[in-house]
């Protein structure tokens, strides 16, 4: 397959905007067509998407990476039992295993004020790159802000909700769930972080929970999520509530900074 000649290739107006966003605009023309380079792109980023998705997360290299930095781990699974069940089953990436049950109730009962949950989701790739690096920023701050933890519980074929049945049992205030989002064909590895205020199975719902998303080296920094995540958990307790009535108030730039950006369109 030979690239078509640059100069057969109709050039968008658009072009000049494509510093901006990752969404695909300004991609050009060869005749009726797309250029080649242009389909070549789309096909690599539909099937990076389909991977994120299908390629079971390593949580054996997961867990020994996290102990390695001195985090104790439970790893646990969800009645989901494969990857094929848990994608035309998502009720069942809810529950816990009967194993998980009874691996949680055996575990040594100590006071907990949070729980973290790390769920591979809808996209390995995202825990598998940023699941470790954030939570080596996040839990030396909740220790510093001495909140009691139980070990970091990696879950398989985890959905969202699978957090509260593990807060429930933990009898935590606090449950942070990180999970790999669903991918797009800009972004396959996004990681999202699920906040839930008093969590509880079969009570919470998603409008009791606050979202952090798009986390990934081209969206959401560490930093930036982390800074959200604390000023949540910080709101949280003093309002007692989370979900849809606590407001996000974090800036990623000081005034002066907002300022001094101006309107592209306008230039």
């Amino acid at each position: 397959m030979s690239n078509e000649n640059e100069s057969t290739i109709a050039q968008d107006p658009w072009h000049s905007l494509k510093q901006f966003t990752p969404a695909r605009i300004a991609l050009g023309r060869a005749g009726m067509s797309l250029p080649t380079r242009a389909c070549l792109d789309f096909q690599l980023a539909h099937a990076l998407a389909r991977d994120a998705v299908n390629i079971p997360l390593y949580f054996t290299g997961l867990e020994q990476r996290l102990n390695v930095r001195g985090y104790q781990t439970l790893t646990v699974q969800t009645q989901a039992e494969n990857q094929s069940v848990y994608l035309q089953r998502p009720d069942l990436g809810r529950l816990l295993s009967t194993s998980a049950t009874a691996c949680l109730q055996h575990s040594a009962p100590i006071p907990v004020d949070a729980v973290v949950v790390v769920a591979d989701g809808l996209s390995s790739a995202a825990i598998e790159h940023h699941a470790e690096p954030f939570l080596g920023l996040l839990l030396p701050e909740l220790q510093q802000k001495g909140y009691r933890l139980p070990p970091l519980c990696l879950v398989k074929h985890g959905r969202v909700a699978i957090g509260d049945a593990i807060a429930e049992h933990y009898a935590a205030s606090l449950c942070i769930v990180l999970i790999g989002e669903r991918p797009g064909l800009s972004s396959p590895d996004s990681m999202g972080i699920y906040f839930t205020y008093q969590a509880r199975s079969g009570i919470s719902t998603d409008a009791d929970r606050n979202c952090i998303s798009n986390i990934h080296n081209n969206g959401l920094s560490y930093q930036q999520a982390l800074k959200k995540l604390l000023f949540l958990l910080n709101e949280a307790e003093k309002l007692q509530f989370s979900g849809v009535n606590l407001k996000d108030e974090t800036t990623d730039a000081e005034p002066n900074d907002r300022l001094k950006q101006a309107n592209f369109l306008l230039d």
